[in-house]
């Protein structure tokens, strides 16, 4: 796995053995990214179920101003902290290891918002959905911020739920990425 553009394009990334984890590909990276555009300079980007960091990682080589990663699994925390140090990139990072459907509760106590938030949950159950409802009320998201949601193929993810709206949704192979925007009214 390999950072695809910017600052540290090329960059091998370590990941954690085993399935316990599924890194996006590059390919869904790239299409993540095309999608997003200019959107990510200078963007604060939260990574739920960041897994070895890839998504974010890709975010900040691309000129994302700061990245906050979530992830609960301990292998991939320790390949997240290593690959911010071998990218020197721990400055415009901060890892919480812990449940990312109770992540946002605390970040958003705390006053935080994001102008992108990757969400990528294991495939298997509905982690997608209750994490877009977690969000659907746009506080941690920023005035026009984004969701990217990456999940199965043939899971049915909402048009519109509290203030977010599905703007963009393609397939590749077993997996899907949708873009929500975020509205003043949804309705």
């Amino acid at each position: 796995m390999r950072i695809s553009a910017g600052e540290h394009r090329g960059r091998r990334l370590q990941s954690v053995r085993g399935s316990r984890t599924r890194p996006t590909s590059d390919l869904l990276r790239q299409a993540l990214f095309n999608v997003l555009g200019a959107r990510i300079q200078g963007a604060r980007v939260l990574d739920l179920f960041a897994g070895t960091g890839a998504v974010g990682l890709e975010a900040l080589s691309r000129g994302a101003a700061s990245a906050t990663f979530v992830e609960s699994d301990r292998g991939a925390v320790s390949s997240l902290r290593a690959n911010l140090e071998a990218l020197k990139l721990t400055d415009r990072a901060r890892v919480l290891a812990g449940d990312a459907l109770q992540a946002p509760a605390r970040l958003q106590a705390a006053g935080e918002t994001f102008d992108c938030i990757f969400l990528d949950p294991p495939y298997a159950g509905d982690l997608a959905l209750r994490c877009i409802e977690t969000l659907a009320d746009g506080r941690l998201l920023s005035d026009n911020g984004a969701l990217v949601t990456q999940a199965f193929h043939k899971t049915v993810l909402p048009d519109r739920v509290g203030v977010l709206r599905r703007t963009w949704r393609r397939r590749y192979g077993e997996s899907s990425l949708t873009l929500y925007t975020k509205e003043a009214e949804c309705g």
